[in-house]
């Protein structure tokens, strides 16, 4: 009997899958789930299932996790069944699984890519957008799955799902990425006319002081940027930390924004750190960036980065012994942009030399990337442990709430040294540093921030304590 094209098991998948949802959502793993198990039923025969992924690449994860095995056990015991789940489709629309909690419904308002383009149109490239970042070349794991599921979200309904976007998070997370490849998703897709706009903060800054500069008293060309910007479809902005204490830039954004917004035109940002974060920022702006959906980045953990390095290699067509993969897996932790530093110089090596890279070879080649990968690898604890030391006080005494100075001024040297020396917010160090309030943590650093512009010797207590963190070993 022929069942191709039947859906005789789809009862049986549709309950295993909740239940697997279910199962991960008590573990409190339910962006895990979202992640590796984005598939969806698309018809079975007497012996197999056939589903859709959005790419060869995720099925690859998806097999490789033991996602695809938990899913077959799972119908088959429901069932008493002996079915597999061997045959995959790719759906470029496919959406990621949703949930009640982490992404809400659409509005009404649906974007619908255009299928048909004009000529001229076809196989053009963004001219301000790499059109290597994509969502196919992104890996996401558990740090980042939550943006990199608005971020599609958001390129699937633009100007009216998540909007603005904002995505924060130290530096080489894939900020950028994500932000591009949301232009480069609607640009691919969208209509002749859509019009898409990405910019770096600083060229933002440096397009409107040209502009308010123009000395011709019609002065047009004012008129010409604030055309440009607000009558955009998509805004990519780009580093939004910089606009701190820039005041006529801010209210000229201020209304660019609400331009767009009224007209439903989306906008996406980006930051190195939390909004509350940033000083120097109007209410009423800080207020709208973070209207939307913002969203934290962070390092990427172990197993992302073992699916970043083999993403990279099989982009690059290249391959490396596994011991090395799980050598700068394991050993470059900080960011995807210091990872792929990494294997570009083991496959540049094994390009000029002819040779394959053995672990002693790579660990040769990767030495100074290591060393300075740890040394920006530092923790608060030893922040606190090495200014205790030289104060001769103790870690209680900094994390205490004692109000003598010679425990007040090692506290805010320390919290200075926090902040300048980790990726931490102040909420973060307000919990690391006894449970103290933010805006505590923050008063503590801009007070160290302004004795150092008048008192040396404290400047170079400040690089001797830098010196001693950077060499500490536990």
């Amino acid at each position: 009997m022929d069942f191709m094209g039947n859906q005789n098991y789809k009862a049986f998948w549709e309950e295993a899958f909740a239940q697997l949802r279910e199962e991960y959502k008590k573990d409190g793993k339910e962006v895990d789930f979202n992640l590796w198990f984005n598939m969806e039923y698309v018809e079975d025969n007497q012996d197999e299932i056939t589903v859709s992924v959005p790419s060869k690449f995720m099925w690859d994860q998806i097999v490789s996790r033991g996602n695809i095995e938990k899913l077959e056990n799972k119908i088959n015991s429901l069932g008493g069944l002996n079915i597999k789940i061997s045959k995959y489709v790719i759906n470029e629309n496919f959406s990621p699984a949703k949930t009640e909690e982490s992404e809400p419904e659409p509005e009404k308002e649906i974007y619908k890519p255009v299928v048909q383009k004009s000529e001229e149109k076809q196989g053009q490239k963004h001219p301000q957008l790499n059109e290597d970042y994509t969502f196919e070349s992104f890996v996401s794991g558990d740090n980042n799955a939550f943006a990199y599921n608005a971020s599609l979200a958001v390129s699937k309904n633009p100007g009216t799902t998540y909007n603005p976007l904002l995505l924060y998070g130290g530096v080489g997370l894939g900020k950028t990425h994500l932000m591009q490849a949301i232009g480069n998703y609607i640009w691919n897709n969208s209509e002749e006319s859509a019009k898409i706009c990405y910019v770096s903060t600083e060229n933002f800054m440096n397009e409107f002081t040209t502009a308010i500069r123009d000395k011709n008293p019609n002065n047009k060309t004012i008129e010409k940027f604030k055309n440009k910007y607000r009558k955009l479809d998509v805004l990519l902005l780009d580093d939004i930390q910089f606009l701190e204490g820039k005041e006529a830039l801010q209210e000229e954004l201020f209304y660019t924004f609400e331009s767009l917004f009224n007209n439903k035109k989306q906008m996406v940002f980006t930051c190195d750190r939390p909004m509350t974060d940033v000083k120097g920022i109007q209410d009423r702006l800080r207020s709208r960036f973070t209207r939307g959906m913002s969203v934290d980045m962070k390092a990427p953990n172990y197993e992302t980065r073992m699916a970043i390095i083999q993403k990279k290699l099989s982009i690059m067509g290249k391959s490396v012994s596994g011991d090395v993969v799980d050598y700068i897996a394991k050993k470059i932790e900080s960011n995807v942009r210091d990872i792929e530093s990494g294997i570009t110089k083991i496959v540049g090596y094994s390009d000029l030399t002819g040779k394959t890279v053995t672990l002693d070879v790579a660990i040769d080649l990767l030495r100074d990337t290591v060393s300075q990968v740890a040394n920006g690898s530092i923790s608060v604890d030893t922040v606190i442990k090495v200014v205790a030391d030289h104060y001769n006080i103790s870690v209680s005494d900094i994390k205490g709430k004692k109000r003598n100075r010679q425990f007040i001024v090692p506290r805010q040297i320390a919290i200075y040294l926090s902040r300048e020396l980790t990726e931490l917010s102040y909420p973060d160090l307000g919990n690391e540093f006894g449970g103290r309030d933010h805006t505590t943590i923050m008063h503590s650093y801009e007070k160290i921030e302004s004795d150092l512009k008048t008192d040396s010797s404290l400047g170079t207590t400040i690089q001797s304590l830098i010196r001693d963190i950077k060499d500490y070993k536990k």
